[in-house]
């Protein structure tokens, strides 16, 4: 292949040297890495008689412009400047001087060919030859040096130049494995860090490791990932299947604040109000983002409300998106369960495009389908009579009739249907060498279609033969649950670094969006004219969000932040149509009413000012304040001081920090009201309302208007790093959360109905009323471990890492008496029961631990993951006052093979619990009665009865369990890189 440089006159068909590259790189099967100004304005006329000899056609094509290039795998080449082209520093004018000097090498120390290393803010850059040397002339004062390679963590640096020469030399970590020396956008405003100098303790996960554990959300991959992360999937829980609840350190999901590169996410506009962890609560959409789309995510171990505002008491998820175009990533996988059922399949493709030197545009589109599961249990004909038969002996005899030949009683428990489409974009592109435009946007649409309990022919009738075929024996009719969420998160942004300055405006926008629907089922109260399927409303929320972040560096050692964010909300309940609201609504899922439908708004601002002092090399301190005002309840002052101190030259970390936090009331929290059929174990299914905190009744009730949250926050760890392949931390935390919002127990009519109490709740049609109180207060305290050991060599050329995470939790517990409003009091009642303490406080694992190990061998990478998940507790409705349910300590165990056939072509396959480890509990006494309830065998069939629904979860309670039940699953992974 001949190629012919044109000069001032361009030929026709002359082409940009980049195309020809490219066109090179599929001739030649090959990956040409270079800098972008090497090829800038470069144009060629290609020969198409050409050669099939790479080297020859290379060397032809980049002599006549000066360059070289230098295979540096058989697969990977390396374009540069030749010689003459390096010789030109030393011709350069005297104020260009100084040259920074170094070397760049890898964690094995390897020289590292073709990094590219850039001036921030400065159009000035260069490239690593094959030795991995490179020389960058640098004026007078102080630059910020950024190094980035593909398969490699980026660095950046600063160095301080004066009339002479300047020696760096840089180690870049494999990204896969290490991200240490990654800078943190969260902790401090005033200065980002590595996560090896911060002086707060913070998580960094790639990625690569949330797709290596063959998840297919970010919300279980992180369960997979991070110790003190915990969720789990409901068994039927109605709305509660779009979006499962998560927690960081037993806090509830409403208490991380979740970011997206550095910017507030929305969260939901569900709140869980059945039986489930997180009762009371909202959350933020985490399955929103796809896996392939994520660089890295960082969590916050640390209460950051100071920093960021509200939600941010337990601590702060950050989701960095990719950004910098590498390669075209097309990956199509299956999996399935040992069960043979959940079988699932999607399709996603990562892909974009670079902008000169430093703009990027990089998107993700992802789809997704997957099976339901069912996990039922073998029913008790005896209580099921007794609960939802007519309790006779005749119709004992139908039950076990129907029983036998469906000893499930056809009940569909497990995971739900679930289809989705994921859609994100990520970009940024300069305006000038100092400034650029960045923006983001991402939108999932996600279907759920669940299943009620399954109403026997002995518990409901078919009486007008609407859900049945009258020439077939009637069995009854399962009614279904479907769900279509739609959430958006979109932010347009401009930053610019300006010698010591750098500001950062954005404005973000985003919506939560669920609507219900209803099947295979009817509404009695309008009996032969009812219709079987229903639309019963839905909720919605929105937020827009303003930013202005400044920064300013004033000297080496001293930096200040400051800056404001201002924020308005709205929230609304969707009525749903008529038939789903008329009289107690279809069986299984009422509507919502018109007079329970409206839109609430409010909006809040915010200032904080933060200062990064490093009063040594080695020791750091921080300090940050903020002030906020909310229109619906007022103002707000948080403050946080944290400290790092440096040992043992630089092998020992140890940091501490304080702060006050806060918590707004969910806007959602403030507005909800809704009258629902709630499942009661022992009872059967009952209406129960939720009434809004500002309502006639819960003013009635005497219950205050809702206030924040408020916290004080305490850590204390250490750190050492004997060696750069080795480190450990441990964290001391204690969260103290004074008037914490809860959804109260339910207010029932008393015994004799002769209170006030009784009279509001008769008015209201309802035999049980919750709200939302301020009804708490509680201390939460634990330890964090982290520990990796990473590039232990095995055989010649492969290396193993080994990764310890572990998280207990020493206490969570109740911190002075439960605020009962008076009249409620007065009544013999109480805001939080021992069913409400059991869901927030204990159910979820009391001790986690993971301990993984990654090995690669050439083409071949094997993964190994064990997650060990200790004790939780529930106590649910209907089990003796006098037991508690103890999920037992269990070991799950994964395992992750990927071989690479050729470079652009590679497959994994992953076994997830690959022992089929299931959740397991036992009842205990809490006393000497409740002893007695377990040996006598009668009590004790009465209570497994009543956590099971009567067998029907024998797996895992109505309630859920620590983890998921679903048992073994298997995943296969097809990747493509083009």
């Amino acid at each position: 292949m001949v190629f012919t440089v044109q000069g001032q006159r361009l030929a026709p068909n002359s082409l940009p040297l980049k195309d020809v590259i490219a066109a090179l790189e599929k001739k030649f099967r090959v990956s040409i890495l270079y800098r972008e100004q090497l090829v800038q304005n470069k144009k060629v006329t290609p020969d198409t008689a050409g050669c099939n000899n790479p080297d020859k056609a290379l060397h032809n094509l980049l002599t006549p412009f000066g360059l070289t290039y230098k295979k540096v795998s058989p697969t990977q080449i390396i374009i540069s400047e030749g010689p003459s082209h390096t010789e030109k520093y030393v011709k350069m004018p005297a104020e260009q001087q100084n040259l920074l000097r170094g070397t760049v090498h890898n964690e094995k120390n390897e020289p590292v060919p073709g990094v590219s290393i850039i001036v921030i803010g400065v159009d000035k850059g260069t490239v690593t030859d094959a030795q991995g040397n490179y020389a960058l002339p640098l004026g007078d004062g102080n630059h910020k040096i950024y190094f980035s390679s593909v398969g490699y963590g980026s660095y950046m640096t600063s160095v301080k130049m004066q009339q002479g020469e300047a020696v760096r030399n840089v180690t870049l970590n494999s990204a896969i494995t290490d991200l240490s020396g990654v800078v943190v956008a969260v902790g401090s405003r005033a200065s980002q860090r590595t996560f090896t100098n911060t002086s707060l303790p913070v998580d960094n996960i790639n990625g690569a490791d949330l797709i290596s554990t063959g998840q297919l959300t970010l919300d279980k991959a992180l369960q997979y990932r991070a110790p003190s992360f915990n969720t789990v999937n409901m068994p039927v829980h109605d709305a509660t299947s779009l979006s499962d609840p998560y927690e960081i350190r037993n806090m509830g999901p409403c208490r991380t604040l979740i970011l997206i590169n550095g910017k507030r996410k929305n969260p939901g506009s569900l709140v869980y109000i059945q039986t489930s962890p997180g009762r009371g609560e909202t959350e933020t959409d985490l399955s929103a983002i796809p896996l392939e789309a994520i660089k890295r995510v960082e969590i916050l171990r640390d209460g950051a409300s100071a920093q960021y505002g509200s939600d941010a008491i337990a601590g702060v998820m950050n989701i960095i998106l990719k950004d910098r175009y590498e390669y075209t990533s097309f990956k199509t996988n299956t999996g399935i369960t040992s069960k043979g059922d959940g079988f699932s399949i999607a399709n996603s493709i990562n892909s974009g495009v670079n902008i000169g030197t430093k703009g990027f545009a990089n998107y993700t589109i992802s789809f997704q389908k997957e099976n339901r599961t069912n996990r039922p249990g073998k029913v008790d004909a005896e209580q099921d009579n007794i609960d939802l038969g007519d309790g006779t002996e005749a119709g004992l005899e139908k039950v076990k009739a129907y029983l036998a030949q469906f000893p499930d009683a056809r009940n569909v428990n497990g995971t739900p249907a679930i289809t989705a489409a994921r859609f994100l974009v990520n970009a940024g592109i300069p305006v000038n060498n100092n400034a650029s435009i960045y923006a983001n946007a991402a939108y999932v649409y996600k279907n759920i279609q669940s299943y009620a309990n399954y109403r026997t022919a002995y518990w409901k009738q078919d009486p007008y033969n609407l859900l049945h075929d009258t020439t077939a024996d009637y069995l009854g009719y399962g009614p279904t649950f479907a769900g279509d969420l739609n959430d958006y998160n979109a932010t347009l942004g401009f930053k610019q670094e300006k010698e010591s300055w750098t500001t950062d405006i954005s404005a973000t926008i985003g919506s939560n969006k669920q609507l219900y629907s209803v099947d295979n089922t009817w509404n009695p109260a309008l009996g032969a004219q009812s219709p079987t399927t229903f639309r019963p409303g839905g909720y919605g929320f929105h937020h827009a969000v303003g930013n202005i972040d400044i920064t300013h560096t004033i000297n080496e050692q001293l930096a200040i932040a400051f800056g404001t964010e201002f924020r308005h909300e709205t929230f609304t309940i969707m009525a749903g149509d008529k038939a789903s609201c008329v009289g107690v609504g279809p069986v299984s899922f009422s509507g919502i009413a018109n007079i329970n439908a409206n839109t609430s708004n409010r909006f809040n601002m915010g200032g904080y000012l933060d200062v990064s002092y490093d009063l040594s090399k080695t020791m750091l301190l921080n300090a940050t304040a903020r002030q906020e005002y909310y229109n619906d309840f007022g103002g707000a002052f948080v403050w946080k001081v944290s400290g790092r101190k440096k040992l043992l030259g630089d092998k020992m970390t140890v940091r501490s920090s304080l702060s006050t936090g806060f918590r707004a009331p969910g806007l959602q929290q403030v507005n909800l009201q809704i009258v629902q059929q709630i499942f009661t174990p022992g009872m059967g299914v009952q209406s129960k309302g939720v009434v809004s905190n500002k309502s006639m009744q819960a003013q009635v009730l005497g219950v205050p208007a809702l206030k924040p949250e408020q916290s004080l926050n305490f850590t204390a760890g250490i750190g050492l790093r004997p060696s750069r392949n080795f480190s450990i931390t441990l964290d001391y935390y204690n969260i103290n959360i004074k008037d914490r919002i809860i959804l109260s127990a339910d207010i029932a009519h008393t015994a004799n109905k002769n209170t006030q109490l009784d009279t509001v709740l008769s008015a209201n049609g309802i035999i049980g009323v919750s709200f939302f109180t301020n009804g708490i207060s509680t201390n939460t305290q634990g330890l964090d471990l982290v520990a990796s050991f990473k590039n232990i060599r095995v055989f010649n050329t492969g290396r193993v890492a080994f990764n310890l995470a572990g998280n207990y939790t020493m206490a969570n517990k109740l911190s002075g008496v439960v605020a009962n409003p008076k009249l409620i009091e007065e009544a013999g009642q109480e805001v939080f029961d021992y069913m409400q303490e059991a869901l927030l406080l204990t159910s979820r694992p009391k001790f986690k631990a993971i301990l993984g190990s990654d090995l690669t061998i050439g083409k071949v990478s094997v993964s190994i993951n064990n997650t060990l998940f200790g004790p939780a507790t529930f106590r649910s409705a209907g089990l003796d006052r006098n037991i508690k349910m103890v999920f037992r300590t269990k070991l799950l165990t994964d395992g992750h093979f990927s071989y690479q056939f050729i470079p652009w072509l590679g497959a994994s396959f992953a076994i997830n619990n690959m022992f089929n480890v299931l959740p397991e509990y036992v009842l205990k006494p809490l006393n000497s009665a409740g002893q007695q309830v377990l040996n006598d065998p009668v009590g004790l069939r009465r209570n497994v009865n009543a956590v099971t629904f009567n067998g029907r979860y024998h797996i895992a309670t109505y309630d859920g369990s620590h983890f998921s039940q679903s048992g073994t699953t298997f995943l296969l992974t097809i990747n493509c890189k083009l």
